[in-house]
């Protein structure tokens, strides 16, 4: 699977362990499926982590599901894999690697009501679609908010930039 970094990247100083995610790219046009999250005011992929024996296809449909409702996706395809490491909020590690696949699909049929966990409802998290071009400058302002920022934006950003340039016509 192509990398999609636009700089290499480098472990941090610590202990360290890798997580395994997956993202879902879903267009419609020149308009993108998306997670809004209030909490940080930014844009990010639907997707998350792989669980232990689950292939990257499986938690990508369990993960689109429990996220937007998504009940059936078809046309899965590899779009490409972001590295990144970032210090870790729980005992055992200082540092987690995160290994973030990206598919390109498509979802069939109706959606269900989203089955988000309590951090996401926490976080004010919804499912929106929005034209790509507005969620590249909406999450390129929030990169230059110190005050109020997640830690993703920056993969977010990548990873629409590099969607827009491959996909979008």
């Amino acid at each position: 699977m192509k990398n999609l970094n636009n700089t290499p990247v480098a472990p941090l100083p610590g202990s360290c362990f890798t997580r395994k995610t997956t993202r879902a790219i879903v267009l419609r046009g020149n308009d993108i499926l998306m997670l809004y999250t209030k909490r940080y005011d930014d844009y990010t992929l639907p997707g998350g982590g792989v669980d232990e024996g689950e292939t990257l296809e499986a938690a990508l449909a369990r993960e689109l599901k429990e996220e937007t409702g998504a009940l059936s996706i078809t046309g899965l395809t590899p779009f490409g894999r972001y590295e990144e490491y970032r210090p870790w909020y729980k005992p055992g590690h200082d540092n987690v690697h995160i290994i973030s696949y990206c598919y390109v699909c498509e979802i069939c049929g109706e959606f269900d009501a989203p089955a988000m966990e309590g951090y996401e409802h926490a976080n004010g998290m919804k499912p929106v679609w929005i034209n790509i071009d507005q969620a590249i400058a909406h999450n390129e302002a929030k990169l230059n908010d110190a005050n109020n920022k997640g830690m993703s934006v920056l993969r977010e950003l990548t990873l629409l930039k590099h969607i827009s340039a491959q996909l979008v016509t």
